[in-house]
């Protein structure tokens, strides 16, 4: 299957004085741990029960082993068991249930506006998905392309080609970017390819890949990133 292309906003332009601001959505600009994230769980459990015929405790083991390898349950899938992966992230991503359990900041869009510079999402979720989300949260204005996993040939971040992807796409060199991220192990390819990095987290520790911690996005514009 071809890799579909990744949504953009035409109407946004780049502007060579800024930096680009490269986004995680989920546990970055809203709250998915709990409601959101473990419906998505549920549901992905309940697929590989069925694909798969294997028992439940073998389907959570299976999904839990191959996140923790590959950064997506779907990797896994495909690469051990050939399953379609656009028809799994259909199946496990429905946006309009996972959406009854959205939160996030209450200012958040203010925070996005203070901001200068383009603004692109880079996402392990799928493209409706995430498309979906930033819609119901009244942002998906401020990004200019917004990636999910099947825009990028299914290759999930941490891997490397995922940030080669986007990076070739955009027209955009790494030591130009800001990886605003709560998941270290894709900090860590971000900052090995030269961009800046944010983790968001409570967690008081700042791991040496790590430039900048931040608890909310309203604390982005507080950073003196030169």
């Amino acid at each position: 299957m071809d890799n579909l292309r990744p949504t953009f906003i035409t109407a946004c332009s780049p502007n060579v004085n800024h930096k680009t601001w490269i986004f995680d959505l989920d546990d970055t600009l809203h709250h998915a741990s709990g409601g959101i994230f473990d419906h998505i769980n549920k549901l992905m459990t309940e697929y590989m029960m069925r694909h798969l015929g294997v028992g439940e405790e073998e389907a959570c083991a299976l999904r839990s082993r191959y996140w923790a390898q590959y950064g997506a349950t779907m990797h896994g899938l495909t690469t051990h068991h050939g399953i379609d992966p656009q028809q799994f992230l259909v199946d496990t991503h429905p946006v309009d249930v996972l959406a009854q359990w959205l939160q996030f900041e209450d200012r958040l869009a203010d925070s996005l506006t203070a901001l200068p510079g383009r603004k692109i999402i880079l996402s392990n979720g799928p493209n409706h998905y995430v498309e979906g989300i930033l819609q119901r949260m009244s942002i998906r204005h401020h990004f200019e392309s917004v990636y999910g996993v099947d825009n990028l040939n299914y290759v999930p971040k941490p891997h490397v080609d995922a940030f080669h992807t986007v990076l070739a796409r955009e027209g955009l060199r790494a030591e130009h970017c800001i990886m605003v991220e709560d998941s270290l192990p894709n900090l860590l390819t971000a900052k090995e390819l030269g961009m800046t990095t944010i983790w968001v987290s409570k967690e008081p520790r700042r791991p040496a890949h790590v430039d900048f911690r931040i608890e909310r996005i309203s604390q982005l514009k507080r950073l003196q990133l030169g």
